[in-house]
Protein backbone atom coordinates (compact mmCIF):
# COMPACT_ATOMS: atom_id res chain seq x y z
CA UNK A 1 0.00 0.00 0.00
CA UNK A 2 1.19 3.36 -1.17
CA UNK A 3 0.07 6.27 1.22
CA UNK A 4 0.05 10.01 -0.19
CA UNK A 5 -1.02 12.70 2.21
CA UNK A 6 -2.45 16.31 0.78
CA UNK A 7 -3.92 19.42 1.93
CA UNK A 8 -1.59 20.92 4.63
CA UNK A 9 -1.41 24.77 4.64
CA UNK A 10 -1.50 27.86 6.75
CA UNK A 11 -4.02 28.53 8.47
CA UNK A 12 -5.11 31.19 11.56
CA UNK A 13 -6.49 29.90 15.12
CA UNK A 14 -10.03 28.63 14.71
CA UNK A 15 -10.28 27.79 11.26
CA UNK A 16 -10.49 24.70 9.48
CA UNK A 17 -8.47 22.09 7.23
CA UNK A 18 -9.25 18.95 5.68
CA UNK A 19 -6.56 16.36 5.14
CA UNK A 20 -6.65 13.74 2.60
CA UNK A 21 -4.66 10.26 2.45
CA UNK A 22 -4.80 8.50 -1.21
CA UNK A 23 -3.71 5.09 -1.04
CA UNK A 24 -2.91 2.75 -4.07
CA UNK A 25 -3.74 -0.57 -4.53
CA UNK A 26 -6.95 -2.77 -4.16
CA UNK A 27 -6.98 -3.89 -0.52
CA UNK A 28 -7.03 -0.36 1.17
CA UNK A 29 -10.63 -1.21 2.47
CA UNK A 30 -9.55 -3.97 4.60
CA UNK A 31 -6.89 -1.90 6.12
CA UNK A 32 -7.41 0.05 9.89
CA UNK A 33 -6.35 3.73 8.85
CA UNK A 34 -4.17 6.08 11.51
CA UNK A 35 -3.21 9.58 11.46
CA UNK A 36 -0.25 11.05 13.30
CA UNK A 37 1.87 13.95 13.36
CA UNK A 38 4.78 15.55 14.55
CA UNK A 39 5.38 19.36 15.85
CA UNK A 40 9.32 20.12 15.38
CA UNK A 41 11.39 19.07 18.02
CA UNK A 42 8.61 16.74 19.16
CA UNK A 43 8.23 12.89 18.59
CA UNK A 44 5.52 11.67 16.63
CA UNK A 45 2.19 11.01 18.21
CA UNK A 46 -1.43 9.96 17.48
CA UNK A 47 -4.37 11.54 16.28
CA UNK A 48 -7.08 9.12 15.24
CA UNK A 49 -7.65 6.10 13.60
CA UNK A 50 -10.32 4.27 11.89
CA UNK A 51 -11.67 0.60 11.03
CA UNK A 52 -11.86 -0.59 7.63
CA UNK A 53 -15.50 0.05 7.26
CA UNK A 54 -15.09 3.65 8.88
CA UNK A 55 -17.79 2.14 11.79
CA UNK A 56 -15.49 2.83 14.14
CA UNK A 57 -12.98 5.46 15.41
CA UNK A 58 -10.68 6.13 17.87
CA UNK A 59 -9.21 9.62 18.53
CA UNK A 60 -6.74 11.24 21.00
CA UNK A 61 -7.96 13.64 23.91
CA UNK A 62 -5.78 16.06 22.74
CA UNK A 63 -8.13 16.67 19.79
CA UNK A 64 -11.13 14.76 20.49
CA UNK A 65 -14.17 16.93 19.44
CA UNK A 66 -12.22 19.08 17.19
CA UNK A 67 -10.94 16.79 14.48
CA UNK A 68 -12.73 14.00 12.52
CA UNK A 69 -11.77 11.02 10.37
CA UNK A 70 -13.75 9.63 8.21
CA UNK A 71 -12.97 6.90 4.83
CA UNK A 72 -14.63 6.63 1.49
CA UNK A 73 -13.43 3.11 0.51
CA UNK A 74 -14.43 3.49 -3.29
CA UNK A 75 -11.99 6.14 -3.66
CA UNK A 76 -9.26 4.52 -1.63
CA UNK A 77 -9.42 7.86 0.67
CA UNK A 78 -9.05 8.79 4.32
CA UNK A 79 -9.69 12.10 5.26
CA UNK A 80 -8.58 14.00 8.82
CA UNK A 81 -11.20 17.24 9.11
CA UNK A 82 -9.84 19.46 11.12
CA UNK A 83 -11.81 21.78 13.28
CA UNK A 84 -11.39 24.90 16.04
CA UNK A 85 -7.14 24.59 14.93
CA UNK A 86 -4.82 25.84 17.99
CA UNK A 87 -1.48 27.03 17.30
CA UNK A 88 -0.38 23.32 19.35
CA UNK A 89 -2.27 21.35 16.03
CA UNK A 90 1.41 22.82 14.11
CA UNK A 91 3.18 20.06 12.92
CA UNK A 92 3.26 17.53 10.23
CA UNK A 93 0.91 15.12 9.69
CA UNK A 94 0.82 11.49 8.72
CA UNK A 95 -1.54 9.22 7.40
CA UNK A 96 -0.62 5.14 8.12
CA UNK A 97 -2.30 1.75 7.16
CA UNK A 98 -2.30 -1.43 9.24
CA UNK A 99 -4.38 -4.51 10.08
CA UNK A 100 -3.83 -4.74 13.38
CA UNK A 101 -6.69 -2.65 15.25
CA UNK A 102 -7.50 0.94 16.09
CA UNK A 103 -4.05 1.27 17.33
CA UNK A 104 -2.24 4.37 18.88
CA UNK A 105 1.52 3.34 18.44
CA UNK A 106 3.64 4.10 15.56
CA UNK A 107 5.07 0.14 15.43
CA UNK A 108 1.38 -1.38 14.78
CA UNK A 109 1.00 0.65 11.24
CA UNK A 110 2.77 -0.98 8.26
CA UNK A 111 2.88 1.81 5.58
CA UNK A 112 3.11 5.47 6.01
CA UNK A 113 3.06 8.19 3.52
CA UNK A 114 4.38 11.04 3.50
CA UNK A 115 3.65 14.04 5.45
CA UNK A 116 1.98 17.59 5.13
CA UNK A 117 2.54 20.27 7.26
CA UNK A 118 -0.13 21.80 8.54
CA UNK A 119 0.77 25.09 10.32
CA UNK A 120 -1.69 27.28 13.32
CA UNK A 121 -0.76 31.22 13.52
CA UNK A 122 -2.21 33.10 16.53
Amino acid sequence: VQLQASGGGLVQAGGSLRLSCAASGRTFSSYYMGWFRQAPGKEREFVGAISPSGGSTYYADSVKGRFTISRDNAKNTVYLQMNSLKPEDTAVYYCAAGLRGLRTTRSQYDYWGHGTLVAVSS
